[in-house]
């Protein structure tokens, strides 16, 4: 599976061990920035690139790392085609996948540890969507707002 992995300044350190843990996984990272803890660097900046790949499908799936993981989130979910989830425990990165087939994760890199963010990661990439038809019916619910909106 290939990941679009990106971080503003304040993600910069969770993003590079988050490159390390998945590619020891076997994931192929795409990583588009930030290459350097730049405080200039703004996190709609590479939300934008990460759901770019995503929507493109360049990747299967992204993931986003600012300060709180709010504000990546916010941009993300701007971009047509995007479930973003901002999770900060693996019960939240599970059920954005099961229940809501989430393809960018947004993690806050002030906010959680390293270990329990590879775990997050770790749960949100194996965790198949249900395929429910309830959560069929509720995603194109979202879709409707995407496009009206």
């Amino acid at each position: 599976m290939h990941i679009a992995l990106a971080s503003d300044h304040a993600g910069f350190q969770l993003k590079e061990v988050l490159k390390v843990a998945l590619t020891e996984w076997g994931y192929q990272v795409n990583d588009l920035g930030a290459h350097n803890p730049d405080p200039t660097d703004d996190y709609p900046d590479f939300a934008l690139l990460v759901c770019r790949a995503v929507t493109a499908g360049e990747c299967e799936r992204g993931i986003i790392v600012c300060g709180t993981g709010i504000g990546s989130s916010i941009a993300a979910n701007k971009v047509r085609g995007i479930r973003a989830a901002l999770c900060h425990d693996t019960y939240s990165a599970q059920k954005s996948r099961c229940h809501n087939d989430a393809n960018v994760l947004c993690l806050g890199g002030r906010v959680i540890g390293t270990e329990l963010a590879k775990s997050i990661v770790c749960i949100w990439l194996e965790t198949e969507f249900s395929g429910a038809e309830r959560h069929h019916r509720r995603l194109a619910k979202i879709q409707a707002i995407e496009e009206r909106c």
